[in-house]
């Protein structure tokens, strides 16, 4: 049974993967600790595993090229909460372009998470990226 304070997680919870893709967007590294717990631990191909928000929003900021913009979309998001952890994924939509034009490369990724109830409200305390399918160059 769902009860009103289940819903309100699982709607603080997505919020965190929106939160995510708008922070990847808009380049707004200052704010990863509105969607990052301290402790977190990011896995991906392009960056291997990284441990704690500040390797986290290093990486990050390293990752920027200059000319380059992203835009997220993220799909079939799934969570399922237990206690203070929970559960979540989603699929992710990215596609990169330059300003004024269209994408000239687009990626399918699968985003799996742990979301961690922290004082100041969820955080992704784990976040496994993989890799799907790509189209462009």
């Amino acid at each position: 049974m769902l009860t009103d304070a289940l819903i309100a997680d699982r709607i603080e919870i997505a919020d965190l993967f929106t939160r995510f893709a708008l922070l990847l967007d808009e380049g707004r590294w200052e704010d990863a600790g509105t969607v990052f717990a301290e402790d977190v631990a990011v896995h991906s191909p392009r960056g291997g595993e990284l441990r704690g928000l500040d390797k986290v929003v290093g990486f990050m900021r390293r990752s920027d090229v200059e000319g380059r913009y992203t835009q997220h979309t993220t799909t079939d998001l799934l969570v399922d909460v237990e206690g203070d952890r929970a559960a979540a994924s989603a699929n992710s939509i990215v596609r990169y372009y330059r300003e004024g034009q269209a994408p000239h490369f687009t990626g399918g990724l699968r985003v799996i998470t742990t979301a961690v109830r922290t004082p100041a409200g969820w955080r992704f305390g784990d976040v496994r990226i993989a890799p799907v399918w790509t189209s462009g160059d």
